[in-house]
């Protein structure tokens, strides 16, 4: 097992999308997510953790299709969380039974849960809780993703669409135009969004979570987009990524100070942006507290 990372880091994480929904709200009938006080959009870090969880898989896996060894992912599509744990069971040749003390079931969970960390590349980096049947007990992850949120209101302009194909012999011979059936989808025009991410070397401890496992982590945030596009999404790009560095496992400033240090304006006169370009990224570098380096990924 590689040895989990020694410092601290914060990074900020800038992104775009042009006419696409880059995250639903299931409960707002898919539309773009918001903050309807402020009308500024929203993406949660659930789903920026899909796309990472996406891009290491994709990225990761073997000729034959089978993960690499350390890069399974445990949240995935239709997955049975209990059956993953009973794969650490399994595997350790570990058994709970009815006669088995507290005391041995907490020792039977604490080697399932290793075992996970080392397994599954999502529970080492975001953590989970694997209570539920089969006990593999519960880890806090060290990267934590905030919501994203968009540097300017938002505005959800709602399309109509038609079918030109039908599913049945009876809708096709329909005359009165009724199967061109009407559907919908809501897009941004523009928006820029800005996540706030946090790594803690104090709990990469517990999951053995790695340099080389960070390293991959950037490269998903620089990488994903382009492996996940489709129409709902429209043009989705990373525009910047700044990683602020501590010298130690506790840090050295605090993270909302290192963060007010990035500013993102629009430019003078532009009342409706529409690109990147209609933004002014201005990174103050000077003076960084003791300890701390800034680097500029994207």
């Amino acid at each position: 097992m590689k040895s989990p990372i020694q410092k601290r880091y914060e990074f900020v994480f800038l992104f775009d999308v042009k006419n696409g929904n880059p995250n639903g709200d299931p409960d707002n009938a898919n539309s773009p997510r918001m903050d309807y006080e402020t009308q500024h959009g929203w993406v949660s870090d659930v789903c920026l953790k899909r796309k990472i969880r996406n891009y290491v898989s994709l990225v990761q896996t073997k000729t034959d299709g089978s993960p690499e060894d350390g890069y399974d992912i445990y949240v995935k599509e239709r997955s049975i969380l209990n059956h993953a744990h009973q794969r650490a069971y399994d595997a350790l040749g570990l058994k709970i039974e009815k006669k088995t003390k507290a005391e041995e079931k907490n020792r039977i969970a604490d080697q399932a849960r290793q075992w996970m960390c080392q397994t599954y590349f999502d529970i080492r980096m975001f953590g989970a809780v694997m209570t539920t049947g089969v006990n593999c007990g519960q880890v806090r992850g060290p990267v934590q993703l905030a919501f994203a949120s968009s540097i300017d209101p938002i505005v959800s302009q709602e399309q109509s669409l038609t079918r030109m194909a039908v599913t049945t012999v009876e809708e096709s011979e329909k005359q009165d135009g009724s199967n061109r059936t009407m559907g919908r989808k809501e897009i941004v025009p523009y928006g820029l969004y800005r996540a706030h991410g946090f790594v803690s070397a104090a709990f990469a401890q517990q999951t053995g979570f790695s340099d080389e496992d960070l390293e991959l982590l950037f490269e998903s945030l620089e990488n994903m987009f382009d492996h996940d596009h489709s129409a709902a999404r429209g043009e989705m790009a990373p525009r910047a990524l700044l990683v602020f560095e501590h010298d130690s496992a506790l840090g050295n400033a605090p993270s909302h100070k290192l963060f007010e240090r990035v500013t993102v304006t629009k430019k003078p006169g532009v009342e409706v942006p529409r690109a990147f370009s209609d933004y002014d990224l201005t990174i103050d570098e000077a003076n960084l507290p003791t300890g701390v380096t800034l680097h500029r990924r994207i």
